[in-house]
């Protein structure tokens, strides 16, 4: 008898870590993957609104952009909210994934700043300027660049061009690229940097009075909730797009940020 109860309690063991492998931390909850801010702030102002739905969101916070798609693709969580569309679809064709967007929800109008200068116009022959080294988010400091007419871009260099794509430059400048969440710190020791808003807000920076040039308030880089392929007419997820494109959301934006970003819908 008592060999039977101990060949019984090993089985309702190893059933109970079967049941427990291959599934992600919390299989119970929509799991979002996020930057801090302005991202997971937004996804704060949801949760309650699905808790509702008897959705249990979790914010999977990052501090590195790069490790969220392939999270996502991977299925280490369910969704992700931190990119816009350009972005993904320059991920998408270099790694032959299939992400895909669900719903726009805000833009975040692109930066320059500095801490030794005010305005552009000051700046000195062979300045360094930091930018992001990702593809999409370089061509467009590049292109914010040449709106300031610092540079002349090749024709049609678009959103992923280069310092390779760059024919005119007077005053000399000299582009270092770097990853983005370093660009905020990289403004004690560079003159110049192209931030992006996000990053901006982490680093203490209003991306409204800091700034000392900007994207225009209709930046077309619109931040989007991005899911697999397959997930589009997901319950849960289509319930999650839509809390973010609510009148909640679209007034904490517009309250909590006041033009650093943007709603979209």
């Amino acid at each position: 008898m008592k060999k039977k109860l101990i060949i019984l309690l090993c089985l309702v063991l190893s059933l109970g870590l079967l049941a427990g492998c291959g599934n992600k931390s919390n299989s119970d909850a929509l799991v979002v993957g996020a930057t801090a801010k302005p991202h997971a702030e937004i996804l704060e102002v949801v949760k309650p609104m699905l808790a509702e739905e008897g959705i249990n969101l979790k914010i999977e916070e990052f501090t590195d952009y790069i490790l969220i798609n392939p999270a996502l693709n991977d299925g280490q969580i369910d969704a992700n909210f931190f990119q816009h569309t350009q972005y993904l679809d320059e991920y998408n064709e270099k790694n032959g994934t299939d992400l895909t967007v669900l719903v726009k929800v805000h833009s975040e109008p692109m930066g320059v700043y500095s801490k030794s200068i005010t305005n552009l116009n000051e700046l000195g022959e062979g300045t360094t300027i930091g930018i992001p080294n990702d593809a999409t988010n370089g061509g467009r400091a590049l292109l914010l660049l040449e709106k300031e007419g610092l540079i002349t871009l090749k024709d049609n260099a678009g959103l992923i061009a280069t310092d390779a794509d760059i024919v005119s430059n007077p005053k000399k400048i000299v582009i270092q690229m770097m990853d983005a969440p370093m660009l905020v710190r990289a403004l004690e020791d560079l003159p110049i940097c192209v931030i992006n808003s996000n990053y901006a807000i982490e680093g203490n920076l209003d991306p409204v009075n800091d700034a000392i040039a900007r994207e225009a308030a209709d930046s077309p880089y619109a931040n989007v909730l991005v899911v697999k392929a397959g997930d589009e007419n997901n319950e849960d997820m289509l319930k999650l797009a839509k809390a973010l494109q609510s009148e909640e959301v679209k007034t904490f934006l517009e309250e909590k940020y006041q033009g650093a970003c943007v709603p979209a819908f």
